[in-house]
């Protein structure tokens, strides 16, 4: 749904991106409302309410993705496709980038010459332009700043999508009233067909949301984070081969590069979740190794005295000295089998 959401905006014409952006950002609250009335969560609004700082980082986050989505509307109506899937293409080696610079991880050899590749790759494509593809930067650097404020934010999808549209709804509403009052608003003006599909923004924002949440309990972290190559790779393609974008030689070499770059970042992803996984696995054979072991000598001690547990159980049942020798020797013999 992601990779072929640039088919949708065109059909929203004639309304400007601006006027589109308002419409996604009013309508995704109204779906996402919807969907919380289904599912009865509203907890998570109480304590929201109660945390100032969450609250901050949840103003930061929707403003973010309000440049992120506007950004993308726009590009996409004005013939930039292929120019925004990039943005997305290189959103990873950014996320790494904030990464080391803000929170100070430390990157391993490979990840470091896959950062490299990419920043090659922004210097051919810049070239390749003849300017910086500022399109690209503006959503790789907005997306990955909002994964990292949502990290902070610790929300769940449709609960931090709900939180963020509410901060978004009255400018949202504001704006379209606004444009009413001066006569440029196309919703309404457009027949019902326009007006239907303006008010289907936010089904469009929110049903690949809730389909990402319910894929993220059910599929492998690896496996989920090689899907979501799949929507710049539709972006790219759509961008060729459906609304006919030029593609010089050397915008190709720029892409390559990208491409390599995002190679050497799954091989090495790929690579250490397996290391990781092997020791895992060694970890809880030597910790079974280690509870047999403890249960072995616990048998042991139990046997020791068994003979004297086995005298009294059968004193106990049955009152009769003879028998008690017996059945003493008997469960003295069977213990160690057991």
């Amino acid at each position: 749904m992601w990779g072929l959401v640039p088919l949708f905006w065109p059909l929203l014409k004639p309304a400007g991106a601006v006027e589109i952006l308002a419409h996604r950002m009013a309508w995704s609250l109204v779906v996402v409302g919807i969907a919380l009335l289904f599912v009865r969560r509203w907890d998570w609004a109480r304590e929201l309410l109660r945390q100032p700082r969450r609250l901050l980082l949840v103003t930061v986050a929707a403003a973010v993705i309000t440049v992120n989505w506007g950004v993308y509307i726009w590009s996409v109506n004005s013939g930039h496709v292929v120019e925004a899937s990039l943005g997305y293409f290189i959103n990873p080696l950014v996320t790494i980038a904030i990464g080391v610079l803000l929170l100070g991880e430390r990157l391993r050899p490979v990840q470091w010459a896959a950062v490299g590749v990419g920043l090659a790759a922004v210097l051919v494509l810049a070239f390749g332009y003849g300017r910086p593809p500022w399109i690209s930067l503006c959503l790789a650097f907005t997306f990955a700043a909002y994964g990292l404020v949502k990290k902070k934010v610790n929300l769940g999808g449709l609960e931090s999508l709900a939180a963020e549209t509410a901060v978004q709804f009255l400018p949202a509403v504001a704006y379209l009233v606004w444009l009413a009052t001066q006569g440029d608003i196309v919703f309404g003006t457009e027949g019902a067909g326009n007006a239907a599909l303006l008010a289907a923004t936010g089904v469009v924002t929110a049903a690949p949301l809730v389909c990402f949440g319910a894929a993220a309990i059910r599929v492998p972290l690896s496996t989920l984070g090689l899907l979501q190559y799949l929507a710049p790779v539709f972006q790219f393609l759509l961008g060729i081969l459906y609304f006919h974008e030029a593609m010089p030689a050397e915008r190709w070499a720029g892409f390559a590069l990208v491409w390599l770059a995002l190679s050497l970042l799954t091989w090495d992803a790929l690579r250490t979740a397996r290391r990781n996984a092997a020791k895992l696995a060694a970890a809880r054979a030597e910790a079974s190794a280690v509870g047999a072991t403890a249960v072995g000598a616990t048998v042991a001690s139990d046997v020791g005295t068994s003979g004297t547990v086995g005298s009294t159980d059968t004193t106990g049942t049955t009152g009769t000295t003879g028998t008690t020798g017996t059945t003493g020797t008997a469960r003295e013999e069977r213990e160690p089998v057991v």
